[in-house]
């Protein structure tokens, strides 16, 4: 990857104690580039992500259709079915039966140079990613012609 490109930066649902249990089980991810969003999801909503519930059915359909299982590995798999519970978007105040909206929280990728955002991908379903080594390309042509302050475009994203 090249030298001009800030991250990636990751921003998920949770709080400060699944962020650590995440940070605990991936020691090769920067603390300073993971940032949790809390449960009012306002990170997530200015950046106009959905709900699973909400996508249409022949979306949702067409998108699973393209995923497959990663290859992970007894080990890796062993570490995913003991952690799942620890790091899921779930409120400790959450009743038994409901459906936490965490959970249906859809995310997504950008890229972005400056203030200028040159990528934007929306997840249809939940573990729908877009190819990675087409954004990592836009990243890197994006780097290539002007360099920015990729926090400064991530606020502006969220409306800091």
């Amino acid at each position: 990857m090249g030298d001009n490109i800030s991250g990636p930066i990751f921003i998920s649902i949770g709080d400060e104690e699944k962020l650590a249990t995440f940070l605990e089980k991936n020691p090769e991810i920067p603390r300073d580039q993971v940032f949790v969003d809390d449960y009012s999801f306002e990170a997530y909503k200015a950046a106009g992500f959905g709900k699973f519930d909400d996508v249409d059915k022949d979306v949702a359909k067409e998108a699973m259709g393209n995923m497959v299982a990663p290859d992970l590995g007894l080990k890796g798999w062993w570490n995913y079915m003991t952690s799942v519970g620890k790091v899921s978007p779930i409120p400790k105040d959450m009743k038994f039966g409901d459906v936490p909206e965490g959970v249906l929280r859809l995310g997504g990728t950008f890229v972005v140079s400056g203030n200028e955002i040159v990528y934007r991908w929306s997840d249809r379903v939940p573990g729908d990613h877009p190819d990675i080594d087409n954004v990592l390309q836009i990243a890197e042509e994006s780097a290539s012609k002007k360099e920015g302050d990729i926090f400064q475009g991530v606020l502006k994203m969220f409306g800091q």
